[in-house]
């Protein structure tokens, strides 16, 4: 299989944002290291590369410019970096969910015969299932600490009046998704059958002012134009309060203004993100040590080859 080699920096190096912008600058070239052999992984908190020695050495320097990388050697110790990302041990919120499936969506990049891809493919499996198996699970993941911060801003009664976001409509009277794309979305909503939502570009939104509504901005892929469309919006809507998931702010300090603007690096959020971390710490160990043991009882590596395996846990 020859020398299986990784390199990787991610938000525990540095801080959280300058990941993510790092990561942001990344993206775009992914497929083309993906067509010569290299696994990327670029989420909002990491840049990790994997492969061969060779497609690794060829790898322009500006990946990790400005940072000093982790490397690590050999299947085992690359599987064993991957299932622990897919479990959430490595995640900013302990537990959280999202990650396993950006790994699904790095890896359907490679060919599926190099192997790379085999061993993320076994290692996401594994990860996976450790994480549920040991209940390593976020009780404040990205979705339950806007809902939080949602019941805080309504309260006494208060009824909300418009989500203008993706999902968790249920108390608000109605729910609108603000896209780009809308015919694209309504396709990938078709399956949501309980979730009854209007699709509308963000120069649609109109110019009245909801003081009774929320905005969430749940998406990094914004571009300086669409950041101006979204940033006139909440100008003229002014709603209670705009919750911006995105790793790097769709709205600059600068321009926030009278907004009541909460960012991921917030201490409201932090707060929530504190609170998850300190239940599931003391599970830490117990997880990498699950996924060690799972990698060496699986045999793939003692034989010399990994076996192609397909377990249910993919999602």
């Amino acid at each position: 299989m020859g020398e299986l080699l990784g390199l990787y920096v991610d938000h525990q190096m540095t801080s959280p944002f300058a990941m993510a912008q790092h990561s942001a600058k990344i993206k775009p070239i992914a497929n083309d290291l993906a067509r010569s052999g290299v696994l990327p992984v670029t989420t909002c908190l990491r840049v990790e590369v994997y492969g061969k020695g060779p497609a690794l050495s060829n790898i322009d320097s500006t990946i990790f410019s400005g940072f000093s990388c982790e490397r690590i050697e050999g299947a085992v110790a690359i599987a064993q970096r991957l299932a622990e990302i897919a479990s959430g041990t490595h995640s900013q919120i302990l537990g959280e969910n999202y990650i396993s499936d950006q790994l699904w969506r790095a890896i359907e990049l490679l060919d599926p015969n190099l192997p790379i891809f085999q061993i993320a493919q076994l290692a996401i499996n594994i990860g996976c299932a450790v994480r549920d198996r040991q209940r390593f699970i976020a009780s404040f993941n990205y979705d339950k600490i806007v809902r939080d911060i949602i019941a805080e801003r309504f309260r006494d009664g208060d009824i909300p009046d418009r989500l203008i976001t993706h999902g968790m409509g249920e108390r608000f009277h109605s729910t609108v998704i603000v896209t780009r794309n809308p015919k694209r979305l309504r396709k990938r909503l078709r399956a949501l059958t309980d979730m009854e939502v209007a699709l509308v570009r963000p120069a649609e939104l109109g110019n009245t002012r909801e003081p009774g509504s929320i905005v969430v901005i749940a998406t990094a892929d914004v571009d300086h134009e669409y950041q101006a469309v979204l940033h006139s919006a909440l100008l003229r809507l002014e709603p209670r309060t705009k919750v911006d998931l995105s790793s790097i702010p769709v709205v600059s300090n600068a321009a926030v203004g009278k907004l009541n603007y909460v960012k991921m690096y917030d201490e409201e959020c932090l707060w929530f993100i504190g609170q998850n971390n300190r239940l599931l710490a003391p599970t830490l160990p117990i997880v990498y040590s699950d996924i060690a043991e799972t990698l060496q009882t699986t045999g793939a590596f003692q034989r010399g080859r990994l076996a192609q395996r397909h377990t249910s846990n993919r999602r």
